[in-house]
């Protein structure tokens, strides 16, 4: 083979290494602890999603969105109180900050997975693609379960948007 040929391969290899461990890094900042998605009903178009992401990264983080198939729209909320009525928002993002984490969670934060392709069942996993402000995506995959059903809960989850 000839010199040029084989320097060139090598410089190809080296340079498709430092971007892959370039980019496995950058992602590896971000790591899912736990989560699941709420099984609901058939007859319920929408459930959410709770986790607890990490960030080891020395930058604070901002969850700006989630796509994911089963579902026509994936919105990040929170819950707010006004007059005594605790009402659903969408925000734009969440904050991870550097070393901390970020729990999404049934009596606050959450992601509303809207208008359900089909629907969910127990044991079911869900694939949900995590972007960052700094354009960064994390694929994690949570599975469906019924956790946690306290009246609060329930009411929450059947309310319309």
């Amino acid at each position: 083979m000839e010199f040029k040929t084989l320097k060139s391969i090598f410089k190809q290899l080296f340079s498709f290494l430092v971007l892959t461990t370039f980019s496995v890094t950058a992602t590896a900042g971000i790591m899912l602890s736990e989560g699941h998605v709420r099984a609901m009903p058939a007859s319920v178009p929408n459930t959410a999603a709770y986790l607890t992401l990490m960030n080891h990264s020395d930058n604070t983080a901002t969850l700006v969105s989630v796509t994911t198939p089963v579902a026509k729209e994936a919105q990040l909320h929170t819950l707010i109180e006004e007059n005594g009525i605790v009402k659903m928002r969408q925000v734009e993002g969440f904050d991870i900050e550097s070393h901390g984490s970020l729990t999404l969670q049934p009596s606050g934060d959450h992601i509303m997975l809207l208008s359900l392709v089909k629907p969910l069942t127990v044991g079911d996993k869900v694939p949900l693609t995590l972007t960052f402000a700094d354009g960064q995506q994390l694929n994690i995959e949570l599975m469906v379960d019924k956790k946690a059903s306290t009246d609060q809960q329930e009411s929450h989850h059947h309310h319309h948007h």
